[in-house]
């Protein structure tokens, strides 16, 4: 027998769509105010910094970061202008190459991640107590958002060991 969908269901539908990018879009105002560059930004200088020695190939960066291909393709030239990252030739595969983070780029991701962390008690730690917070990823990670254990994973940026998507270092999956 099939299940009529539930009008709880389909509110709690409704809100998922539109508290991501409620959250986000305040956060991102929070970052310009305080001078700081696009979240997109400081996502990448992360994944860039977690990597073992610093650099991914673009695609790598782009699976990383769940945006398109000509998305990461921008973004890594504005980086790359920016002198916050630098590409690299692939020495083995020389029609590839490698992303790094540079010293500037790791530098800017660093300070970011104070008004970031800002942000995000701000507009969730604020209004969540601490079990509030645990119940609600619970609930998420029963929906398939787990992508393994967040707790230590929004600590701060330096944490290059952590690769759990839900929380890096505070920033939300997208």
């Amino acid at each position: 027998m099939k299940r009529k969908l539930s009008s709880e269901a389909t509110a709690a539908w409704i809100r998922l769509m539109r508290v991501p990018s409620r959250v986000l879009d305040c956060v991102e105002q929070d970052l310009k105010k305080a001078g700081f560059p696009p979240l997109a930004w400081y996502d990448a200088l992360l994944e860039l910094s977690r990597a073992p020695s610093g650099e991914l190939r673009p695609v790598e960066l782009e699976r990383q970061m769940l945006i398109p291909q000509y998305s990461t393709s921008r973004l890594i030239d504005k980086l790359v202008d920016e002198g916050l990252a630098a590409r690299r030739e692939c020495k083995i595969d020389k029609r590839g190459q490698f992303v790094e983070i540079t010293d500037a780029g790791r530098e800017l991701q660093k300070k970011m991640w104070n008004a970031y962390s800002a942000a995000i008690d701000k507009h969730v730690g604020s209004k969540l107590s601490d079990a509030d917070a645990s119940r609600l990823c619970g609930l998420l990670d029963r929906l398939g958002c787990a992508c393994g254990d967040a707790k230590g994973d929004v600590k701060n940026e330096t944490k290059a060991d952590s690769k759990a998507a839900p929380a890096r270092d505070g920033v939300p999956a997208r």
